[in-house]
């Protein structure tokens, strides 16, 4: 572990420090590497260097909207080869929250966010991307599923 100083005046070091309190973080050390974990995630998006990734996208929209919720359904489809499951939950009696999970390369994910977002009627979305790296060797294990061959899977790494 590589130790480093930083001097922050006494209004920025309070400020911080009631921000990890609220957070629950133990010490400032681990609530500092999170926030340069999470601006190295960005910047790994931002460049493109991050081939693979998982991804919640979330959204809002008026179930009674002509034709939405299917228009919806046949974009998941669409990208079956990225969406892992999607949880809907009734807000009122008009609208919806529909948070869908992703996994996949990057640009294939950022896709298939970027579309279900701009989809007409759909209000409020918001895609969270995580960049991992997949380990494409096989399992340190081996399994088969439903009594069927085994076979092997890229799994991430963190």
């Amino acid at each position: 572990m590589e130790r480093f100083t930083i001097s922050l005046d006494h209004e920025l070091a309070d400020e911080f420090d009631r921000l990890i309190a609220r957070r629950g973080y133990a010490n400032r050390s681990e609530a500092v590497r999170d926030l340069i974990r999470r601006e190295l995630e960005a910047d790994r998006l931002a460049q493109a260097q991050a081939p693979w990734c998982v991804a919640t996208v979330s959204y809002v929209y008026n179930h009674h909207e002509r034709s939405l919720a299917g228009r919806l359904a046949h974009l998941q489809h669409e990208h079956h080869d990225v969406a892992v499951a999607t949880m809907h939950a009734h807000l009122d009696h008009e609208h919806c929250l529909e948070t869908m999970m992703l996994k996949g390369p990057t640009a294939a994910v950022r896709a298939c966010a970027d579309a279900l977002v701009a989809e007409r009627g759909v209000r409020h979305g918001h895609v969270h991307l995580v960049p991992i790296e997949v380990e494409h060797g096989p399992h340190p294990h081996g399994h088969d599923h439903h009594g069927g061959p085994g076979h092997q899977h890229a799994r991430p790494t963190t």
